[in-house]
């Protein structure tokens, strides 16, 4: 599953979402906006997707994943519209039998989705200056 929301994440309603009785291990990674990126005070970041685009790749993803990974279900829900500092930004479930591979799959999902979604950040800075930058 996968969706892009102007609507704040809910990380506990995502997780429990997250079912699956053969599953023995769900592992998560939220993305959260920070303060600061190399060197420069963050004060507030926008995100632009193109949802149909990033849906129909991040299925290309999961496919990819179910297939390299022992795993079962992948989720995830990335935010479009202007976040705040500390704002989950992104959020991944992945469901697998066992720990193992629920963890790497999950590290996999996300360089994944940084590289291949067509997702756009702009940062804005404390100096008044703002900036589209690559969000990987």
């Amino acid at each position: 599953m996968f969706e892009l929301s102007e609507l704040p994440i809910d990380p506990i309603r995502l997780a429990k979402e997250c079912r699956n009785d053969g599953a023995g291990a769900l592992v998560t990674f939220e993305g959260r906006v920070r303060i600061s990126n190399q060197g420069r005070t963050v004060i507030r970041l926008e995100y632009e997707g193109a949802s149909e685009l990033a849906a129909n790749e991040f299925a290309n993803i999961e496919d990819e994943t179910l297939d390299k990974y022992d795993v079962v279900a992948v989720t995830c829900q990335h935010r479009v519209g202007v976040l705040e500092i500390g704002d989950v930004a992104v959020w991944i479930g992945v469901l697998a039998a066992h720990r193992g591979p629920a963890f790497e799959a999950c590290r996999f999902v996300i360089d994944e989705l940084k590289e291949r979604l067509p997702i756009w950040k702009k940062e804005f800075y404390t100096d008044g200056d703002s900036g589209w930058i690559n969000s990987a």
